[in-house]
């Protein structure tokens, strides 16, 4: 079976700040004065060097989003957001063609259950010097049913989603929409966090490259099946053509 294993250092990750659960503790992104490893700026975006490279073998950055530590991408102004998945998208892609690594990988961690530890919204980028990219998605997860499509950009919902209940896709045809990939990766953040579940409180956003053109997988998260920890068994959901018509009456009736 040919997998990617990666190494993981267990004594540095129990070092890392935590304040998703101990919410008393200070948050590092909000001491400003005192980020250390800042390798760009543009206004509030800052992408520095990860102080806990927990995995091996492997170069780690943060992207903080915001200097308002309680603020999330449904708060941005469509110009703060389309400037961040810009930025974001800009450095990946950099990193992807540097020749220093063999796979870079671009995603977003928010809530309890995503598998964040940091409440500040912050997004993270990965150097891999060896991961195998073809292991890491199939082209058939970002196949679903249209909500909407802009700009040669498609906006849906998947189905055949990586673990089930509501995946939301963002597919462009090419990379230059990339203000049209912003928008929807905040409607559906925006759908998830505040109309999709009222027991939805974390999600995640994964970005890929098929064919040297992006895509961007937008997950809730909850407690992971276990017929998909035990046995890779996914499930999509039988109410699909109802939320894509909830999203279409939320976001999309009047345009």
């Amino acid at each position: 079976m040919e997998i990617n294993l990666i190494g993981f250092n267990t004594t540095l990750g129990k070092k890392k700040p935590e304040n998703i659960i101990n919410k008393t503790a200070p948050c590092p992104f909000c001491d400003r004065e005192n980020l250390s490893g800042i390798v760009d700026t543009d206004g509030d975006l800052v992408l520095l060097k990860n102080k806990y490279n927990v995995i091996e073998d492997a170069d780690q950055f943060v992207l903080i989003e915001s200097k308002v530590c309680h603020s999330d991408m449904p708060d941005y102004s469509a110009e703060h957001m389309h400037r961040l998945i810009r930025f974001g998208v800009h450095h990946w892609q950099k990193m992807q063609n540097s020749g220093k690594y063999e796979t870079v990988i671009f995603f977003k961690n928010f809530g309890p259950l995503s598998g964040g530890t940091l409440r500040h919204p912050h997004m993270q980028i990965v150097g891999f010097h060896s991961l195998n990219e073809n292991l890491t998605f199939d082209p058939l997860e970002f196949e679903g049913l249209t909500i909407h499509e802009k700009n040669d950009v498609d906006f849906n919902i998947a189905t055949c989603p990586r673990i089930g209940f509501s995946e939301f896709n963002v597919v462009p045809k090419t990379n230059e929409p990339l203000d049209t990939v912003a928008d929807d990766i905040q409607i559906a953040v925006d759908y998830l966090m505040h109309h999709f579940n009222k027991r939805c409180n974390s999600y995640n956003i994964f970005f890929y490259q098929e064919r040297g053109v992006l895509r961007a997988k937008i997950m809730p998260r909850f407690a992971t099946s276990p017929l998909f920890i035990g046995y890779n068994i996914r499930f999509r959901p039988s109410n699909l053509e109802d939320l894509r018509n909830n999203v279409r009456k939320i976001y999309f009736s009047e345009k």
